[in-house]
């Protein structure tokens, strides 16, 4: 059952996905060629205390680090490590805070120096079809409306969605009801209403949809080995449509004193 949030509760978590972004700005300028992946976890941690807001991931269901760091067939839930970017790797970069018991949960795919035209276009349109989710985020619609909108954008291009892993609620937990695949039928789950507040995290391959995970239990990677890219927000639903919480409220003053 997904937990409708206040206004002054959308606003602390709003507070904690900012925190998220600004990181994520950070470790997406400092991904260059030679960094390893253990520095960049570091970057994470420091921005986000430095922001007075606690890591999200570490120690999460035993998960070793602040940052989920998946290098090209990696999926999501990379470990970060010893190894070293390269020219032309694409990253996928997936952080969230707590901030006064509230969570916020972000995530982007970036290139690491030059990079092939076609992790370009995989990157674009994973991204595009994150947006078109959202855009789906309103009043009286339905989950299964998002994630039809996710399918719909991505395989136009050629690429296929993961099924294994979806987004989901949150709130003052990081995972919340309602799952939110990234596939399926319009028109089913979970009705869309003010105050719901949803992690919508398209994962896209170039090849199949299947993955697997790794002997180290966290990491996923695409069985045929091919690229993947990972982008999320954290959106609240208003009675005016999607609110991306990293970003002001779109709605203005009088929207806002009734939402």
């Amino acid at each position: 059952m997904s937990v409708q949030k206040s206004r002054v509760e959308l606003e602390t978590m709003a507070r904690a996905c900012r925190i998220v972004v600004d990181a994520l700005d950070a470790l997406e300028a400092a991904a260059v060629p030679g960094v390893t992946t253990k520095e960049l976890d570091r970057l994470a941690r420091e921005r986000i205390e430095q922001a007075g807001a606690r890591p999200a991931f570490l120690g999460y269901r035993g998960y070793p680090a602040t940052l989920c760091i998946s290098v090209n067939e990696e999926v999501v839930h990379g470990i970060p490590g010893p190894r070293k970017l390269r020219e032309g790797d694409v990253v996928g970069l997936d952080l969230g805070c707590v901030v006064d018991g509230f969570y916020g949960d972000a995530a982007r795919t970036v290139g690491v120096g030059r990079v092939s035209e076609d992790a370009v276009r995989l990157m674009k349109v994973t991204r595009e079809s994150l947006l078109a989710g959202i855009d789906v985020c309103q009043p009286g619609k339905r989950v299964g409306d998002i994630g039809h909108a996710v399918q719909t954008l991505a395989e136009r291009h050629g690429y296929s969605v993961v099924r294994e892993f979806v987004g989901h609620g949150i709130g003052t937990s990081l995972h919340e009801e309602p799952q939110v695949p990234n596939y399926g039928p319009p028109g089913r789950r979970e009705r869309l209403v003010p105050g719901m507040c949803l992690a919508i995290e398209p994962m896209v391959n170039v090849g199949r949809p299947d993955v697997e995970v790794l002997a180290d239990g966290w990491t996923a990677v695409t069985r045929d080995r091919s690229l993947s890219a990972h982008f999320e927000l954290s959106v609240a639903v208003t009675p005016f449509g999607p609110w991306i919480l990293s970003e002001p409220y779109p709605y203005g003053q009088a929207e806002a004193a009734n939402a």
